[in-house]
C-alpha cells in the first residue's frame, strides 16, 4: 500500500500557511511540523481546561482524564504499560533525571558503557557520574563513516558494566543502529540498555516490547506533537530507582522522575498525535487493530516513503565528487537524516545558497560534537543536514536537489 500524501499533508496546517508557500522543510530532525490534531488539542485545553486538574468539578476531572489518556494511549502505541511512560520538559532534562536516580544503584568503580555517536543529550549527564565514582568507557565511533561496530563494543563490557547508553540513530549519521541485538549483548553482561531514540521516533514509534531496551527516549515535538520529552522505563528498574521528587511523590512512577512537575497542557496534547496516527490508520486500512498492530502498519507505510525519496538524494550525492556524504551512503538500515560536508566551497557559502533556494536546513553539530570529534569535523561551522519525514514530498526533494546543484557549482 502506497501513503496518502495528500491525505497525510492536509492534517498539517504549515502546507496552507502562507507565509511557508515555496519553503521546502529538511530540518525535521530539529523538531518537526505539529499535525492540526495537536494544534487543536491544544488550543481547547487552554480555552476549556486549564485549571488544576483532578478535582471533581467538570473543567477539572476532564483536564486529568486527558492527561490520563495520554499516558494511557501512548503506552498502548509503544507496547507498554502507561506506568512505564514518563512526560518530562526534554529528552535532555529527563536524562540528567534519571542519571542521578540510577546513580544510588552503583558502587564506586562500577563502569557504564557511552557511545561516541550520541547526542549529548545521551551521553553528557551519564559522563558526568566520573565526577561521582562512575568509570566511563568510551564507544568510539568509526573514524571514516562514523557508525559503531558490534565487534567493538564486546571488547568494553567488563564484570562491573552496569550500563550501556547508546541512539537508535544518529541525529548526523543517520545509520539505524541494532537496538534489539545490542540491548540483548547488554543484558548478557547484566549491564542495564538506555536508547537515545530521538533520532529515529519521526520515522515510526518503536515496539518497545520486542526491542528490549529498559529505558527508552524520544522527543514529542519531533514527532509532530508538543515540546516534551517522553520517557519509557521499564518497571522493573522503575523499582530500584531513587526518587527524585517531593518526599510525599515516593512511590508514583509518574511523579518520581520527573521532578519538574508535569506541564498539564502539553501532557493532555499529546492526544493530538495519537489522534492523527490513528485517522491515517484509518484512512489506510479498512482492518481493525490495536494501537501496537496500527503502529507497525503505519511505519511500514512511513519506512517505504521515506525510502524512495531517500534513494533519489543519496543518488544524487553520490553521483558528485564535490560533496561527501557524513555516514554510510546506503540506503540500508538508514534513516533520511543525511549530512553532507562540500568539498570545493566552505560550508557556510553552500548553505546560504541552499537558503536562496527556499530550503529550511540547518548546519552546525546538531548536539552531536562527539561523533564530528572522532571523525575530526571541525564542530565549527559543523556540517550541513538535510532531514524529512513521511510529510515530504518528492517534489520537495527535487527542489533540494536543484539547489544543491547550483549551490556546490
Amino acid at each position: 500500500m502506497k501513503l496518502d500524501l495528500s491525505f497525510v499533508r492536509s492534517q498539517f496546517p504549515a502546507f496552507s500557511e502562507p507565509s511557508l508557500e515555496g519553503w521546502a522543510f529538511f530540518e525535521n530532525a530539529g523538531g518537526s511540523y505539529p499535525c492540526k490534531q495537536v494544534v487543536e488539542r491544544l488550543t481547547d485545553f487552554y480555552t476549556q481546561t486549564k485549571v488544576q486538574p483532578y478535582y471533581p468539578y467538570p473543567a477539572s476531572a476532564k483536564a486529568g482524564d486527558l492527561m490520563d489518556s495520554a499516558y494511557r494511549r501512548m503506552a498502548a502505541y509503544l507496547n507498554v504499560d502507561s506506568s512505564e511512560i514518563h512526560f518530562g520538559p526534554s529528552t535532555t532534562q529527563n536524562v540528567y533525571v534519571l542519571a542521578n536516580a540510577m546513580r544510588p544503584m552503583w558502587k564506586d568503580g562500577d563502569e557504564i558503557i557511552v557511545s561516541c555517536q550520541d547526542h549529548e543529550a545521551n551521553a553528557g549527564a551519564w559522563r558526568r557520574l566520573a565526577q561521582r565514582g562512575m568509570k566511563v568507557i568510551e564507544w568510539h565511533v568509526d573514524k571514516e563513516n562514523g557508525m559503531l561496530d558490534v565487534e567493538v563494543l564486546k571488547g568494553l563490557f567488563s564484570s562491573r558494566t552496569k550500563m550501556l547508553a547508546f541512539p537508535h540513530c544518529s541525529n548526523v549519521i543517520g545509520y539505524i543502529n541494532p537496538v534489539k541485538e545490542i540491548s540483548k549483548l547488554a543484558h548478557e553482561h547484566g549491564a542495564l540498555s538506555v536508547v537515545d531514540g530521538v533520532g529515529w521516533a519521526p520515522h515510526g514509534f518503536p515496539d518497545l516490547r520486542d526491542l528490549g531496551a529498559d529505558v527508552y527516549m524520544f522527543s514529542s515535538y519531533k514527532t509532530y506533537g508538543p515540546h516534551l520529552g517522553v520517557m519509557y522505563v521499564n518497571k522493573n528498574l522503575m523499582g530500584k530507582l531513587e526518587n527524585q521528587s517531593h518526599f510525599f511523590k515516593e512511590g508514583i512512577p509518574k511523579s518520581m522522575i520527573t521532578p519538574a512537575g508535569p506541564d498539564h497542557a502539553q501532557i493532555a496534547t499529546i492526544n493530538g498525535i495519537l489522534d492523527y496516527f490513528d485517522a491515517l490508520y484509518e484512512c489506510h486500512f479498512d482492518t481493525k487493530a490495536v494501537p501496537a498492530q496500527r503502529n507497525q502498519a503505519l511505519n511500514r507505510l512511513f519506512r517505504k516513503h521515506e525510502e524512495t525519496l531517500q534513494e533519489t538524494l543519496l543518488e544524487f550525492l553520490r553521483s558528485r565528487s564535490d560533496v561527501r556524504i557524513v555516514g554510510p551512503d546506503s540506503n540500508k538500515n538508514r534513516a533520511p537524516i543525511v549530512a553532507i560536508l562540500p568539498k570545493n566551497k566552505p560550508v557556510m557559502k553552500v548553505y546560504n545558497g541552499l537558503i536562496q533556494h527556499q530550503l529550511m536546513l540547518g548546519y552546525g553539530d546538531f548536539y552531536a560534537a562527539r561523533p564530528l570529534m572522532d571523525m575530526d569535523i571541525p564542530r565549527d561551522p559543523g556540517v550541513i543536514r538535510m532531514s524529512f519525514v513521511h510529510y515530504t514530498s518528492a517534489d520537495e526533494i527535487n527542489q533540494l536537489i536543484r539547489g544543491l546543484e547550483q549551490s556546490l557549482q
